[in-house]
């Protein structure tokens, strides 16, 4: 069943459209990943699709009393109170009760009939509503989010960014609604969250929709992939990976369609301008008729293709001492809590090495550390190698002025560069037109970001110290990172939790774990390979209950085996003819199923062209026709499924005749 219908629905800002004809159905089980480069709309549709923007156009219609949970990116906790009480926030019935369960039962402490009926009759509904598995339920998705028990009772305005962020998170899964929304949920989480909040996507019973620049979670979550564009959107029944690769195929074929009508139509013009006047004027009209009735193929919108012109390039920089940094007995803690200790670290020139672990461990206190910029209590040595030429990248991107624009930003750190030559160095970061004379301020997070990451190579660097890099950059942009970190001929150290970003970039890995901080000399990609080889062995090791023993059954007496029954006559004759009556009316629901497909597929392709032509505005005549599709679609499903098990069985029937007969 349709949870959510959407048609035709078109936005924009001050007349200028940000995207059209945007069209798309979700039932219970699907998982649908919305794609674009940054600035082409996802956050914005999936406003429109929550309902707190209107659109232009077209029509969104959930299921009448479908509950929808919206997660934003900016993660805004307005509520008020502890951790546990924003949690129950959309419980609000469940919660209600829940209080007066407990008002109940103190005044049942009189032992009048009026109390103790009232406290029964509670009761009754506490449990026949589930509220009394509903914090425990609660309880475990803050955990699975990073809260501790104690974390519980906090008030959330102690929490920090990161943590409102999953609070936010946590809220919306809480209340298990039919139509989930989820606007980049991965940014604040760890490794190990995201690998959780995989599996609980994956078992989701109602529909969701995810906008994410994390290509793993996009490929384990969503096997469908939307992508959004200015004038058309695409729907592939594929994971993200998968899509790529069909798009890739798609936008090619399209191109060469173009492509032909265009020299199609340049020819005939040619011809009709040649014969307006003469003995083929009769010909020259009538190709004129056709040219005017023709559809005329436009080249397909490549959505992608802008934001793959930026180029992150490292500015050459003198080389570096073999060894670069030294590390000795590194300890921190925060808040009077430890987060690690006695961290010994050798850096040789050339590695890349990824720091990765659970939230609050301590990843950017430690790299921090290790680039001089701990603080005066942390513990240990860093005894740094000759020649280093550092740049220190900081996901909270504290080295910019919200109040400069980003040309004085660029000319803060490069003098030398006027105005025009800072414009030209931020258009290799896809700043275009007056977006280099915009504040820092008003620039969105991938913009402030790719800013930053500008700003950072500037300058000649040999060692890069990089914090969550990834965080706000769309897909394209982490990729052609991930490229130039790769082709770097220095030094890099670097948190982050996109995984596919780490399995490329990194040579070695420092991980966090409950023992302490380990030390692994090989890539994100190897060290994840011998954590899932330890995980193996661990269960393969583990001693399995031992099976009770009972006595062993007593054997039965042995008995003469009967003499086989005598054949009727014409036995297998018999036998063959209801094979072959078998075979004979397999074939005949065979041409029956083939006919009723061909049906099928005319009536199908009838109501697509109807849903194509029909006006906006007329939506019980497309809600008619949508429903109408599927339905159709799931007879054309059954039948296909139903004619390829008759032709199989039919095949071997006639290999199994065709033996005998040998």
């Amino acid at each position: 069943m349709a949870l959510l219908e959407v048609s035709g629905v078109a936005f924009g800002y001050t007349g200028e459209p940000l995207f059209s004809d945007v069209a798309l159905t979700l039932s219970a089980g699907d998982r649908a990943g919305l794609v674009a480069p940054n600035g082409a709309g996802k956050s914005t549709l999936l406003r429109v699709l929550a309902g707190d923007l209107e659109a232009d156009k077209g029509f969104v219609v959930p299921k009448k009393g479908a509950k929808v949970g919206y997660y934003r990116q900016s993660h805004e906790v307005k509520a008020q109170g502890s951790v546990m009480d924003v949690l129950l926030s959309g419980f609000g019935e469940l919660v209600a009760l829940r209080h007066a369960l407990a008002e109940a039962q103190v005044a049942a402490a009189s032992g009048t009939d009026a109390t103790l009926a009232r406290l029964s009759e509670l009761d009754e509904q506490y449990h026949r509503a589930g509220a009394d598995t509903l914090e425990r339920r609660v309880e475990t998705i803050a955990e699975k989010l990073g809260f501790r028990t104690r974390d519980l009772d906090r008030d959330v305005t102690t929490l920090s960014g990161g943590e409102r962020g999953r609070l936010s998170l946590g809220v919306v899964l809480a209340g298990e609604p039919e139509i989930l929304m989820l606007d980049e949920p991965t940014n604040h989480l760890d490794l190990e969250t995201i690998r959780w909040l995989e599996q609980h996507l994956c078992a989701w019973r109602g529909a969701v929709l995810v906008v994410s620049h994390d290509r793993a979670f996009l490929d384990a979550v969503c096997p469908i992939t939307m992508e959004l564009g200015r004038s058309a959107f695409r729907v592939y029944p594929l994971p993200y990976s998968r899509y790529h690769e069909e798009r890739a195929e798609d936008l090619e074929r399209e191109r060469r369609q173009a492509a032909e009508q265009a020299s199609f139509i340049e020819k005939t013009e040619d011809f009709i301008r040649r014969n307006t006047a003469g003995q083929k004027t009769k010909q020259a009209q009538s190709r004129q008729k056709m040219l005017d009735k023709l559809e005329r193929v436009k080249g397909p919108e490549d959505v992608w293709a802008r934001a793959e012109r930026v180029r992150f390039r490292f500015a050459e920089a003198p080389r570096s001492g073999d060894i670069v940094l030294e590390a000795k007995g590194l300890g921190a803690e925060r808040g009077g809590k430890p987060l690690f200790s006695g961290v010994d670290l050798l850096v040789r020139r050339g590695d890349r090495i990824g720091i990765v672990g659970p939230n609050g461990t301590g990843k950017t206190t430690l790299m921090k550390l290790l680039a001089d910029r701990g603080a005066p209590e942390d513990v240990g040595s860093v005894r740094r190698g000759t020649n280093l030429r550092e740049g220190y990248f900081d996901q909270q991107l504290g080295s910019l002025d919200k109040t400069r624009t980003g040309v004085e930003e660029i000319r803060s750190v490069r003098g030398d560069l006027n105005v025009d030559g800072a414009r030209q160095y931020l258009a290799r970061f896809r700043f275009y037109g007056e977006d280099p004379l915009r504040k820092v301020g008003s620039l969105s997070g991938g913009e402030a970001t790719r800013l930053a990451l500008a700003k950072l190579l500037l300058e000649p660097r040999n060692l890069l110290f990089l914090d969550e890099p990834t965080n706000h950059l769309d897909i394209p942009a982490a990729e052609i990172l991930e490229e130039a970190l790769v082709g770097f001929e220095g030094t890099v150290i670097l948190v982050s939790h996109d995984r596919r970003f780490l399995e490329t970039v990194t040579t070695r890995t420092l991980s966090f774990t409950p023992e302490g901080v380990d030390t692994y000399e090989g890539g994100f990609k190897d060290y994840g390979d011998a954590l899932e080889r330890k995980r193996q062995a661990a269960a393969a090791a583990k001693p399995r209950p031992a099976a009770k023993q009972s006595a062993p059954p007593p054997k039965p007496a042995v008995k003469a085996a009967p003499a086989p029954a005598p054949k009727p006559p014409g036995g297998e004759r018999d036998a063959r003819k209801a094979a072959s009556r078998d075979v004979e009316k397999k074939r005949k629901r065979v041409g029956e199923l083939e006919k009723q497909i061909a049906d099928l597929e005319s009536t199908l392709e009838s109501f697509r062209a109807e849903l194509k032509s029909t006006d906006g505005g007329n939506w019980e005549r497309l809600h008619d026709l949508a429903v109408k599709d599927r339905e159709y679609s799931d007879l054309l499903e059954r039948a296909m499924k139903e004619w390829v098990t008759l032709s199989e069985e039919l095949a071997k029937a006639g290999a199994t005749e065709s033996g005998a007969r040998q």
